[in-house]
């Protein structure tokens, strides 16, 4: 059942929680904390399993029709599953989420709230952003929360031109991965923010926040921004050649690849500066 439940948490795509969790202790100034367990415990598997345990109950329908479901771009769940997984989400969620409110200082369990919220709303009614264009993507952003509430909980002021530009990156590459499930998802009547725009739309929608994402970085960090641009503007580019949803199921590695090489840039930095100034 365990090794089920962490397959459903979809642990190639941990990056996203663990990466930013641990470049905003960074940016809080720490190379190193203690206190930092129990958050980053937390957005492993526990908060993974929220996200994607969540999504695969209420997408059941779209899933058994789509061939990029039963790898590593998510599971496929049978509906004797669902119970399982619910139970799953809520024994190692709630826990941490008393913990923190215990002993943490409250901005930051507030935004460890909506950071829950908003990950369960997407894909849970009653709110169900997925199926609400343009909030589906909005409510993406709070990929980039971790920035700003462990900062918080570390007692120091978050680095917000770099909160911001993480949200609207996040933005950006919702919708792009989106595209490849726009005949699924239009099949079934769930519209999302690819499947209102369409394919080319929704390239505009994610290379426009993309711009966003890297004017925010450049404030704090040029290389940063530079190799952002060069990502998203190959992402974006390759796919506008060849606009096709099969295509973008075949690139969909490269979108999977990106915050590992863009946090990797950030992150080798962000520990030099840190390991050269503490001598």
């Amino acid at each position: 059942m365990i090794r089920r439940l962490i397959e459903i948490s979809r642990p190639v795509l941990w990056v996203n929680t663990i990466g930013t969790t641990v470049i905003g202790m960074w940016l809080a100034g720490e190379l190193w904390t203690w206190s930092i367990i129990p958050i980053l415990l937390w957005v492993t598997f526990p908060f993974n399993l929220l996200i994607y345990g969540i999504n695969d109950i209420y997408d059941q329908d779209t899933d058994a029709d789509n061939d990029r479901k039963g790898g590593y771009g998510g599971a496929k769940i049978k509906p004797a599953e669902t119970r399982m997984i619910a139970w799953g989400v809520i024994l190692t969620n709630i826990p941490f989420l008393i913990y923190f409110a215990i002993t943490l200082p409250w901005p930051a369990v507030a935004w460890m709230g909506a950071y829950a919220f908003s990950f369960w709303q997407y894909s849970a009614r009653p709110l169900r952003f997925k199926g609400r264009p343009i909030l589906d993507s909005l409510s993406n952003a709070d990929y980039a929360f971790p920035l700003v509430f462990v900062p918080f909980a570390l007692g120091v002021e978050p680095t917000w031109a770099a909160a911001i530009g993480l949200m609207a990156w996040s933005m950006a590459k919702h919708v792009y991965d989106a595209i490849q499930d726009i005949d699924e998802d239009g099949s079934v009547g769930i519209i999302t923010t690819a499947v209102k725009f369409g394919l080319k739309g929704s390239l505009v929608w994610s290379g426009f926040w993309w711009i966003v994402s890297t004017a925010f970085f450049a404030v704090v960090n040029i290389p940063v921004a530079v190799v952002n641009a060069l990502l998203a503007g190959w992402l974006v580019i390759a796919l506008w050649r060849k606009p096709t949803t099969a295509y973008a199921k075949d690139i969909y590695r490269y979108s999977v690849a990106f915050p590992y090489v863009a946090g990797a840039v950030a992150g080798v930095q962000l520990v030099v500066s840190l390991t050269i100034g503490m001598f």
